[in-house]
């Protein structure tokens, strides 16, 4: 795939199928972008193709600070505010992926952050609902998603272990903060067949895990180890 040469077919977000000016990117911003997806992405075995268009065309360097631009698309977490960080690309695809969920569904994001997994779960599904705790962080990815062109996506201040019961059942979820067991109100706001993705362990020692319901019962897998900051 050279530089990715394809239409953003089936893909939601703003602009219809193209950048529009808060979307715009140097040539060099997209040569970094595209080779972030070919080596960190496709090269470990992501092949979905609507979470690969997505990320191709997402600019991550908008959610970051300027002061370590140059490393947007870097092979590793970068630092946020408030002792928060972005997560490595290839986490942020795996998260993605394993969703796999259809566009129409409904999905539940915890932990906001910068608002870069938001972002990239708004352009694959109808319905984005996100909570983060801390309120500046919250208000600043608001803004940003707004200033973007997302109109998609429902924002929450509060404790992401609770989930957001109001809007629930959620076809997905997808939790950007590690814990040491599931919160048992995620579980509760899991629809039929719906995906929960979650970081669980201590501090230095997480597995990424992926919990689905089918009926009464629900599913666990490991997907794969991991270091997330803690779910407060």
């Amino acid at each position: 795939m050279d530089h990715f040469a394809f239409p953003f077919s089936g893909v939601h977000g703003p602009q219809g199928q193209g950048y529009g000016t808060v979307w715009s990117d140097t040539p060099e911003d997209r040569r970094r972008r595209h080779d972030m997806v070919r080596q960190q992405i496709l090269a470990r075995g992501i092949r979905q193709p609507r979470v690969i268009r997505a990320m191709a065309r997402l600019p991550r360097h908008l959610f970051i600070s300027s002061e370590v631009r140059l490393s947007a698309y870097s092979d590793h977490a970068l630092p946020s505010d408030y002792g928060q960080t972005i997560s490595q690309p290839l986490i942020v695809a795996v998260m993605t992926a394993e969703l796999d969920a259809r566009p129409q569904q409904r999905i539940l994001e915890i932990g906001t952050g910068t608002g870069y997994q938001t972002a990239l779960l708004a352009m694959l599904y109808d319905q984005v609902f996100t909570v983060e705790r801390v309120p500046q962080l919250a208000a600043a990815a608001q803004n940003r998603l707004q200033h973007l062109g997302f109109n998609n996506i429902s924002f929450y201040i509060g404790d992401g272990s609770k989930g957001w019961e109001a809007h629930g059942k959620y076809d997905g979820i997808v939790v950007t903060a590690a814990t040491a067991e599931v919160p048992e109100p995620l579980i509760a706001q899991l629809a039929d067949g719906g995906r929960l993705i979650i970081p669980i362990g201590k501090q230095n020692l997480q597995v990424l895990k992926r919990f689905e319901r089918c009926g009464q019962e629900i599913r666990c897998r490991d997907i794969l180890e991991c270091r997330f900051v803690p779910l407060v």
